[in-house]
C-alpha cells in the first residue's frame, strides 16, 4: 500500500492566525517537536501521523512583515521553505491591508500547489468575503480558496482533505514514534540552544552545551534553571557579554520561547559554566546523571 508524506508550509503575517490554524488542523493528533529547526528551512510546527500518511507542517518566520521589517535572513529562510515545501499554505486575515507583493514573488519560485485560506470570516461579512476571494483569485490565481475561521473550526476539515489529496507518495520522513517521547527537559534545553545559536557568532555554539539542571512543574509556573557549559574562559566571557547583557537577551528569549510552547508562566534562571573540554568528557556529564 503507497504511503504518502510531505512537508506543508503555512506561510502568512504573524496575526494571520497560523498558530490557531495548527491546532485546529492538528488537534489531538499532534506529534510535538522541538521548534528548532531542523534545517535553516523548516521551523517545525507539527507533525500528523496516521498509517497512510505523514504530514509536516512547518512554518516560516514571519513571512510578510511590511518591508521595513524585513531582514534578508529571514528572506532567505521563507524562499528555502517556499521551494522545499510540497504544499503552501497562504494564511491571510480578511482584514489585513497590508500589500502582499513581496510573497507574491517568492510564491512564484515554488512548482507547489497552493491554498489560500482567509481567515477570521466570523469577523466579516459575506461581501467582504466575496470580494477578497476575487482578488486572491486575480492575483494568485491559486489551486484552491479556502474562507475560513480557524477559531471556530469552519471549514478546517476540507483544508486536511486538501492536504492529505495533494501530498505526494513518499515514506515517512520522520520515525512516526520517536516524536512524542523527547521529554520536557529535552525540549527546555533546545530552547536556550537554540537563542545560543541565533544569538551569537559562530564558534561560541559549537562548543556549548545546555543542561537542565531543574525543571520544577507547578499548576501555573514552571521552575526551570540551566547550565550553560563551555570549554573556555574566553567563551564564558562572551556568552555573558557587557553587564550580563546577552545572557539576560538569551534568557528572555528561551524564556518566551517556553512559555508558548508548554503553555504556562516559566521563570528561568540560566547560569555559565567552564569545563575544560567537556565534549571529550562524556562521562563527567554521565555521572551527574544529565545524559540518558
Amino acid at each position: 500500500m503507497s504511503h504518502k508524506a510531505g512537508f506543508v508550509s503555512i506561510i502568512g503575517k504573524p496575526n494571520a492566525g497560523k498558530s490557531t490554524l495548527m491546532n485546529a488542523l492538528v488537534g489531538e493528533k499532534m506529534s510535538i517537536i522541538t521548534p528548532k529547526a531542523q534545517t535553516t528551512r523548516h521551523r517545525i510546527l507539527g507533525i500528523v501521523n496516521t498509517d497512510e500518511y505523514q504530514i509536516v507542517f512547518s512554518d516560516t518566520p514571519g513571512v510578510i512583515k511590511p518591508a521595513y521589517m524585513l531582514q534578508e535572513s529571514m528572506m532567505h529562510q521563507v524562499e528555502g521553505s517556499i521551494v522545499d515545501a510540497d504544499l503552501i499554505l497562504l494564511v491571510t486575515d480578511i482584514n489585513e491591508k497590508y500589500d502582499e507583493s513581496d510573497v507574491m514573488i517568492k510564491l512564484q519560485k515554488s512548482e507547489a500547489p497552493v491554498a489560500v485560506l482567509i481567515n477570521k470570516i466570523d469577523q466579516s461579512d459575506e461581501e467582504a468575503v466575496k470580494q477578497k476571494i476575487a482578488y486572491w483569485q486575480e492575483k494568485l490565481n491559486p489551486k484552491v480558496i479556502f474562507a475560513i475561521s480557524a477559531l471556530h473550526q469552519h471549514n478546517v476539515k476540507a483544508i486536511m482533505d486538501f492536504i492529505i489529496e495533494n501530498l505526494p507518495e513518499h515514506p515517512a520522513y520522520y520515525e512516526k514514534d520517536f516524536l512524542t517521547d523527547r521529554n520536557d527537559r529535552f525540549f527546555a534545553s533546545e530552547m536556550i540552544r537554540e537563542q545560543v545559536f541565533k544569538q551569537y557568532k559562530k564558534e561560541i555554539p559549537y562548543s556549548t552545551e545546555v543542561i537542565i539542571t531543574k525543571f520544577e512543574e507547578g499548576d501555573k509556573l514552571y521552575r526551570i534553571s540551566a547550565e550553560i557549559i563551555v570549554e573556555r574562559d574566553s567563551q564564558k566571557n562572551i556568552l555573558i557579554g557587557k553587564n550580563g547583557e546577552m545572557l539576560k537577551i538569551v534568557g528572555t528569549y528561551a524564556r518566551r520561547s517556553m512559555e508558548e510552547f508548554f503553555q504556562k508562566k516559566i521563570f528561568l534562571e540560566t547560569f555559565v559554566k567552564v569545563i575544560a573540554d567537556w565534549r571529550s568528557k562524556k562521562n563527567y556529564l554521565k555521572q551527574f546523571g544529565y545524559e540518558d
